[in-house]
């Protein structure tokens, strides 16, 4: 016979309320509300550092249903603030599952709300914007509850990376490789760093906030902007370093909020997108090919493209075909590229893999100039 779950709630910070069931643990969480679209992929999702101080709606309808293997993850950890979906299966038929998810989830210490009208709830988000969001297992104090989200901070104008970023420098890779990437950490995944490491990349992985003489004291032959959280338009003292690393002619590689900072060190803009991109199939227009790439996505801010108006040196590389907002820039003038979506993700398709192949052509051309 089924145990009955408890009770759990859900609210919004415009004060609309949705109940559920608690699946998880039992308290209290809040974070941003965000969605994914992605039909697979959830563990890899729960791991991704760029969605620390979120809450997840998956938007397909089972959750768990192949377990979880801990070869699949993104970091050492879940990094989002709690989970919204539909079906919470408490069972797996998954060969290699190391566990069913609720075991995961109970391990990680992280809140479900399961049996969410998650339909109505993604096109209720779809139109207000993204907001903050509480859910939780005491469901008596409505009142109290709005309370404490009401102190909740937004994500505008949040610098998070600190809390993902390595706090000491580390070394990967074959010393001997003549590539050497100098990685600022705001938040890296893992599958960045074996993308890397496939390529006969010696890496160094360096705190988010690191000096950029600490970088050029270890001689790389080109600079990684790794993925993260929160907003990039915060993260001032990061970005008075990316400008001084701009400045030197290296090849460089950002993406996701690596390629927001490299934006924002240059003298463009960001802003805040009323609903960010997250799932596996965003469809993106290569400029130069003329071919669409499908992608993996996971940003709720993306760059002005009125900003670069008069930046002669920058051009747009990539675009959304879904919304047309930009997807990639380029410095004419200097070997820097950045895209905002993650070429290092496995959908299914592999389109974007080559970026990391540019990465190394520029760096083969820098060492032989």
């Amino acid at each position: 016979m089924k145990k009955e779950l408890a009770n759990a709630i859900l609210i919004l910070e415009d004060g609309t309320v949705f109940y559920g069931k608690c699946a998880g643990k039992t308290g209290t969480s809040f974070g941003e509300i965000c969605f994914n679209t992605g039909m697979t992929g959830y563990q890899e999702v729960f791991t991704d550092p760029s969605y620390y101080g979120q809450v997840v709606i998956t938007t397909n309808v089972h959750i768990g249903n192949y377990g979880y293997n801990l070869n699949e993850i993104e970091s050492d950890s879940m990094k989002i603030s709690g989970l919204i979906c539909k079906d919470f299966n408490l069972d797996n038929s998954r060969y290699d599952s190391e566990g069913h998810i609720k075991e995961y989830f109970e391990k990680e210490n992280i809140f479900v709300i399961s049996e969410v009208d998650t339909r109505t709830l993604v096109n209720y988000i779809r139109d207000k914007g993204v907001m903050n969001v509480l859910i939780s297992s005491y469901v008596n104090n409505v009142d109290s509850l709005k309370d404490q989200l009401s102190k909740a901070p937004s994500m505008k104008g949040l610098d998070l990376s600190s809390f993902v970023s390595v706090s000491e420098s580390y070394t990967l890779g074959k010393e001997n490789s003549k590539y050497r990437v100098a990685i600022y950490d705001f938040g890296i995944k893992k599958n960045i760093i074996r993308c890397l490491e496939s390529r006969n990349v010696f890496m160094k992985i360096f705190p988010f906030d690191t000096d950029p003489k600490e970088i050029f004291d270890w001689n790389p032959t080109g600079i990684f902007f790794s993925n993260g959280p929160g907003d990039p338009a915060s993260m001032t003292n990061v970005i008075n370093n990316i400008k001084e690393v701009l400045e030197k002619n290296i090849p460089i590689f950002g993406i996701c909020l690596g390629h927001q900072l490299i934006a924002l060190a240059s003298g463009l803009k960001t802003y805040k997108m009323h609903n960010g991109h997250r799932g596996i199939n965003h469809p993106v227009f290569n400029l130069k090919t003329k071919k669409c790439e499908v992608t993996s996505q996971n940003h709720g801010f993306s760059i002005d493209e009125s900003s670069l108006d008069g930046k002669n040196n920058i051009i747009v590389t990539h675009r959304n075909l879904n919304d047309d907002t930009v997807e990639g820039i380029m410095f004419t003038d200097k070997p820097i590229f950045s895209v905002q979506y993650h070429p290092e993700s496995s959908p299914g398709p592999q389109d974007s893999r080559y970026l990391f192949d540019q990465f190394v052509s520029n760096m083969d051309s820098f060492l032989n100039q």
